[in-house]
């Protein structure tokens, strides 16, 4: 009978030093999905990241000792990242499915956070055997090409940490002679509200200005970059343009979203206004909101009317499960009118609204434009709406990139919240005066309940002003027009 021989001592070393690389792979995407579950949200965190995906990546790759560590390490990380983001997160860990909404979320979620934990550590794997080759001399062509990829990948990753270290800023605001102009405010804070600190843009020609708190729609979305591509109501008084939380600059504030409610989003903007009569030393504020940002209006001026002037709402929004089921019924009729058998078909299988599924919103609200046209290019966003404005500098690299996933995952935790809401019982009187800026072609499904609403209002006073080329976003599709009509009937 033949002797069996040992293994030896290099081997029975190899299965622990691979298991060692592979733990570690494991162990950082833990806590990568513990303590960043959403991925980075600052430049800081990103290059944090990214250096401590690189040494863990060249460790495994140095202790494997097998090319199998450039795929398998990444891999083993985003098995374990995934598992740690789905307990942390819950419910609320959405799996992008195949849509458009889908592939924006994967994108800018998990493809981003990709850049700083799947690349640096497939680089590092890679810089690891690399540096085993250097260290026994190899000159072979397979080790040659090891070199030069991973001095490509290290290339593209530096410029990328590079550029997502361009800091967030507003202009200043200059007089006629292009100088800054004396007493103005331009800047950029965040304000505490409820044991979050939330991004807020404040800008006006003089401090001694009325103060006007602008209320973006969404929930999750954030609006700096529509707000200073026309500075006209600026001319009028001092604009702070909100990020709530969970969107745009306030996207890191999210978790934990239990705790993300309508009514903390009303109690967000007691705060914020709070902030601001103190900041300016005035009694009352302005405030204005747009699409969801008016609900939430509304609901902060019935609570605290003494903080208000008044409310001005564009985009009026009424009763959320109605218009949304006007929409799923029109949006249906267009499909079958026009061929549209796909989109017929997943409407049909959808059933009208309300849905659990963030996903089933898609084919009923996202074809608007196509359902309710009209010559957008009149307006001063055109045709590419709120894209227009992702990309002002008011936001850093990183969250203008975050700026759509925030929205979708604010939008995910905060909109099955609103379907019990209809202001014209939960709101059929206010004690502020009321003025309503409309586009003269928003969608059926918000104009008529918006006209109910405000036809029943009691208020000290109230106004319907309609702007000729609008739809939905008057404030941004006719700024000069709005700010004209605000200066003249609001202040």
């Amino acid at each position: 009978m033949p002797a069996i021989e040992a293994p030896s001592r290099s081997a029975a070393v190899a299965i622990p030093m691979s298991a060692l690389a592979a733990a570690l792979a494991v162990g950082w995407g833990v806590i990568q999905g513990v303590l960043l579950p959403r991925g980075p949200f600052t430049a800081v965190e990103a290059i944090v990241t990214a250096s401590l995906s690189a040494s863990i990546g060249l460790a495994a790759g140095w202790l494997s000792k097998s090319r199998l560590a450039v795929p398998l390490t990444p891999l083993l990380f985003a098995v374990a990242f995934e598992a740690a983001r789905w307990a942390t997160l819950g419910a609320y860990a959405i799996w992008p499915k195949q849509s458009t909404y889908g592939l924006v979320m994967l994108v800018t979620g998990r493809g981003v956070h990709g850049v700083f934990t799947l690349l640096p550590l497939a680089l590092g794997a890679l810089f690891g055997l690399v540096s085993l080759g250097a260290a026994a001399r190899r000159r072979d062509a397979a080790a040659w090409a090891g070199r030069i990829v991973g001095a490509g990948g290290l290339a593209v990753l530096l410029f990328v940490c590079a550029v997502i270290m361009a800091p967030a800023r507003t202009a200043p605001i200059v007089g006629a002679d292009g100088h800054e102009l004396p007493g103005s405010i331009a800047e950029l804070t965040t304000v505490p509200a409820n044991g979050h600190e939330l991004a807020l843009l404040i800008r006006g020609r003089s401090t001694s200005a009325p103060v006007v708190l602008f209320l973006a729609g969404g929930p999750g979305g954030s609006e700096m970059g529509a707000m200073t591509a026309d500075v006209s109501l600026e001319q009028h008084a001092i604009v702070a343009t909100w990020d709530q939380r969970g969107a745009g600059k306030s996207y890191a504030e999210l978790d934990p979203v239990s705790t993300l409610t309508l009514e903390g989003a009303v109690a967000d903007t007691i705060a914020v206004t709070e902030y601001l009569r103190s900041r300016f030393g005035v009694e009352k504020v302005y405030l204005v909101g747009q699409s969801w940002g008016t609900l939430l209006g509304v609901l902060a001026a019935k609570e605290r009317p003494d903080l208000y002037h008044a409310f001005v709402g564009t985009g009026q929004m009424v009763s959320i499960p109605e218009t949304d089921r006007r929409f799923y019924d029109d949006t249906l009729a267009w499909a079958r009118a026009t061929g549209r058998d796909d989109l017929e078909r997943d409407l049909v299988r959808n059933g009208p609204p309300p849905y659990a599924d963030l996903f089933s919103y898609e084919d009923a609200l996202a074809h608007e434009h196509k359902v309710y046209p009209y010559d957008h290019s009149r307006g001063a966003e055109g045709q590419g709406g709120f894209s227009e404005h992702l990309f002002a500098q008011e936001y850093t690299p990183l969250e203008r990139v975050h700026n759509l996933a925030a929205f979708l995952d604010t939008f995910a935790v905060l909109y099955p919240q609103l379907q019990d809401i209809d202001l014209r019982r939960d709101a059929a009187a206010l004690d502020v005066p009321v003025v309503l800026i409309q586009g003269r072609n928003e969608a059926p499904g918000r104009a008529e309940p918006a006209r109910e609403w405000f036809d029943a209002l009691r208020a000290p006073s109230k106004e319907w002003i309609e702007l000729d080329v609008s739809g939905h976003r008057p404030i941004f599709q006719q700024p000069g027009e709005f700010a004209r009509a605000f200066a003249e009937k609001v202040l």
